[in-house]
């Protein structure tokens, strides 16, 4: 029998994608993070429903820098959660570093003082921009040495010259072992194009080896289900004369695989738009429909820069924006070309929440919170195999 309780903290909670993931895989809540009273509001009305066990969790609204891990009476193994992506977006200012908005000192600190077994932190693609190299760098070498910290006079590039020589001394073992990677939330089943990039260390002491687990969807299988074998319309009763045409950026690879001359996987096709909404009614021809959160929101409109998803394919990256909501990429593409708005109810799915999970405020608020999310399938496929690698290394009795 193992003897491991997956007791966790989730920082930077927002709408709870990441949280709800690790709840999945296993992980008890012991404390979950959250100053934005939209996003708490969200985390209490589940609460009030009971849904998947949210009532379980002690949900903080409170500024993270503010907060007492000595609270927390017993061990944490894992602590994970998105530090604030805005200084670090492709949306927002690209302030980084100098972005009084940077939160990642603060899940160091989180490290510092729990000293969990694992860590997951994850955040948006724009943070691996060659512009932010050498504040990447540093992320790194913080989580893998967090109780070596910045003093007060010093300076961040100071700070990482000291680490970086700690690093290199040969001297001092690293306190976690980091890997990190850029992952496609479409090569894991999530019916959107979202790229995150997570950072997953273990502490050292473990001699934990680790890696990120393999994707299970690929483009070439939807292609394949599309345009060759034709399953994908079948299963979804669309007839040849409402199907759209075949994008010209993929005639190509098409051919290639009907040839053979292009190696096909054995994964699972790209979930779609149509896919993730199957089964919803049109909120604009049903608009007394019954489902929650599944509104229609008028208004939406195409322009240069300003395009909506496909129906078959997976949805573009929902955003949450800088200054409200933008709404290309939170726009559906029909495929006579007509175009509306999601609701905050498909944003969900393409977001893979449950169904029965409710969202609070009104739709700008709801839109922002799933535009800032963490996919929850994505993160329950990252959680999970963190969660089996600490079972497999605990004390059997």
């Amino acid at each position: 029998m193992h003897n491991v309780e997956l007791r966790s903290v989730e920082l930077f909670a927002g709408a709870g994608g990441l949280a709800i993931g690790m709840a999945n895989a296993g992980f008890e809540h012991a404390a979950v993070i959250e100053w934005n009273p939209d996003a708490c509001e969200t985390f209490r009305e589940n609460q009030r429903r009971h849904i998947h066990g949210l009532d379980q969790w002690p949900v903080h609204q409170a500024d993270v820098r503010k907060f007492d891990y000595a609270s927390l009476n017993r061990d944490i193994v894992v602590v994970s959660g998105g530090p604030p992506c805005q200084p670090f977006s492709l949306g927002g200012k690209h302030k980084g570093y100098l972005d009084e908005r940077d939160m990642f000192p603060e899940a160091v600190r989180a490290v510092r003082e729990l000293q969990p077994k694992a860590f997951i932190f994850e955040n948006v693609k724009g943070l691996m921009r060659d512009s932010f190299a050498t504040y990447f760098e540093y992320v790194v070498l913080q989580l893998t040495y967090p109780s070596l910290v910045r003093r007060k006079p010093e300076s961040w590039q100071d700070h990482r010259a000291r680490l970086e020589r700690r690093h290199t001394s040969g001297q001092i073992r690293p306190e976690y072992n980091i890997v990190y990677r850029l992952l496609n939330s479409a090569d894991y089943g999530v019916p959107q194009k979202r790229e995150r990039v997570f950072f997953v260390g273990f502490r050292a002491d473990l001699g934990v080896e680790w890696s990120f687990p393999p994707e299970t969807h690929s483009e070439q299988s939807l292609l394949r289900a599309k345009w060759i074998d034709g399953d994908y319309w079948t299963r979804h009763e669309v007839a040849k004369k409402n199907r759209p045409h075949l994008d010209p950026r993929r005639v190509l690879s098409v051919e290639r695989l009907r040839r053979g001359t292009l190696f096909s996987d054995e994964l699972a096709p790209w979930r779609t738009v149509r896919d993730a909404i199957a089964g919803l009614p049109d909120p604009e021809r049903f608009p007394n429909n019954q489902v929650a959160n599944h509104r229609f929101n008028p208004g939406a409109r195409s322009y240069p820069g300003h395009t909506g998803s496909p129906l078959d394919e997976p949805a573009k990256t929902l955003k949450a924006g800088d200054h409200g909501v933008p709404g290309g990429e939170n726009m559906l593409t029909r495929v006579d070309a007509s175009m509306r708005y999601f609701t905050v109810r498909e944003a969900a799915r393409l977001q893979t929440f449950p169904d029965d999970y409710h969202f609070s405020g009104p739709w700008s608020e709801a839109m922002r919170q799933l535009g800032n999310a963490v996919p929850v399938l994505l993160a329950e496929t990252v959680a999970r195999s963190v969660a089996h690698t600490l079972i497999a290394k605990a004390p059997t009795s």
